[in-house]
């Protein structure tokens, strides 16, 4: 598990850097997305990877590398959005949006470790379009749990969900950033 401590606090470190240059670009423009509108946002990146992965060619100089960095930060602006709530203007600072960047992320990666320990790390077996189909899978269940506006009988709630996308993306991103070599 020490690899993917390392591995994860790597790919982790790539998503957050992405996210403080777009901080200073934009601020926390963010902050006006409603929950449903950070999901959408979601679903657009990982519809780019399946169709990447399906049509084995991007007419757009990228990759998925930048659309599983994209679900991981806009999973973490969901997680912020779930805490604070939307709102008409950006009302905190970078250093406030870093922070709760940093809380949120740290307590999704418990999540994997903890996860990690009980499946004995199954997600190194599983193939890079699979996060991409679970990842989608749990985008609509996130969407219906929100057209239930937020109430669920016996499932995860929305933050849960968030959380599940973004594992499965840094996944991805591990598999990409540290192929596996061929025996």
């Amino acid at each position: 598990m020490a690899d993917t401590k390392q591995q994860f606090e790597h790919v982790i470190a790539i998503c957050r850097t992405l996210f403080a240059k777009k901080l200073k670009d934009y601020g926390a423009s963010w902050r006006i997305l409603r929950p449903q509108s950070v999901t959408d946002q979601i679903l657009i990146k990982a519809k780019r990877i399946r169709s990447i992965e399906e049509k084995g060619v991007s007419l757009i100089d990228e990759g998925i590398t930048p659309e599983f960095i994209g679900i991981v930060n806009y999973g973490v602006i969901g997680l912020i959005q779930l805490e604070l709530g939307f709102v008409d203007s950006i009302d905190i600072s970078e250093e406030e949006a870093l922070s709760l960047y940093d809380k949120h992320i740290t307590e999704t990666k418990e999540l994997m470790y903890a996860k990690n320990h009980d499946y004995d790390e199954a997600w190194r077996a599983m193939r890079i379009s699979s996060y991409t189909d679970l990842i989608l899978t749990k985008i609509y269940r996130t969407k219906q749990i929100e057209e239930n506006k937020g109430k669920t009988i016996v499932s995860e709630g929305i933050d849960a969900n968030y959380m599940d996308m973004i594992n499965y993306s840094l996944f991805g991103l591990i598999k990409l950033e540290y192929p596996e070599k061929e025996d």
